[in-house]
């Protein structure tokens, strides 16, 4: 089997895992990707909203797949407006652009390498740092342990495949949060809340499903660029 034809099947058996994962059969495995699914989109609004001047206090990840980033923004860089636009952009985003950046690091066994490091190291700072929640530190801790494992076989292959079914798994989580995209409202602890996309709708222009377009279109552009630059010569 050439080389290229090896990158297809792994493609193949990533993507098709994932969607395996959403099947009612599978929801013990589903869980724990589920989860950092919400673990990845919490801290795209996190360091999003360090980013734009304010400031990321905690996250809490909830037993049911949900989640919530806590955190303040500033006039010190953007207007509130435009910060809190972005801040709320960030989490939707988050997944997508984290995502497209495993998939185009898993062509070089060696950036894969050093993206798996970065990742988890990533999940520890946050674990120390910010994350708040039983489920939360359970299950990131889990797969800091896991990926802490796979790194001290030192076998790149195994590295680079798992990096690749990450980045696969993170892109098209998008697909999990669908839903949420399209929502205007929705209830936490008996509160009625605005969604991410009404968010940016309030704070800039347009409706939430105006954004919720948006955001699918750029996350499903960042996937086909990230898969099509793994698979160039």
């Amino acid at each position: 089997m050439n080389s290229k034809k090896l990158d297809y099947t792994v493609l193949i058996i990533a993507s098709a895992i994932f969607l395996l994962l959403q099947l009612p059969y599978f929801v013990q495995l589903q869980y724990p990707f589920r989860l950092l699914g919400t673990w990845f989109h919490e801290m795209g609004h996190g360091l999003t909203a360090i980013l734009v001047g304010g400031d990321f206090k905690y996250l809490e990840i909830y037993q049911n797949g949900g989640g919530v980033a806590y955190s303040t923004v500033t006039n010190k860089i953007f207007s509130i407006p435009t910060a809190s636009a972005l801040t709320a952009a960030g989490g939707l985003l988050g997944p997508a652009i984290a995502g497209a950046v495993l998939i185009a690091s898993a062509k070089s066994r060696r950036n894969a390498a050093i993206l798996l490091r970065v990742l988890t190291g990533v999940i520890i700072l946050s674990l120390i740092i910010w994350i708040r929640s039983y489920w939360g530190i359970v299950v990131l801790s889990l797969f800091s342990v896991l990926f802490i494992v796979i790194m001290f076989l030192k076998n790149k292959k195994i590295e680079n495949i798992t990096v690749l079914f990450l980045g696969l798994q993170c892109a098209l989580s998008t697909y999990l949060q669908f839903n949420y995209t399209f929502t205007k409202q929705f209830e936490r602890g008996g509160q009625l809340m605005n969604s991410d996309t009404q968010n940016i709708a309030i704070n800039t222009f347009g409706s939430y499903w105006m954004w919720g377009i948006i955001i699918v279109s750029i996350s499903f552009l960042l996937l086909w660029k990230s898969v099509k630059y793994y698979l160039s010569k």
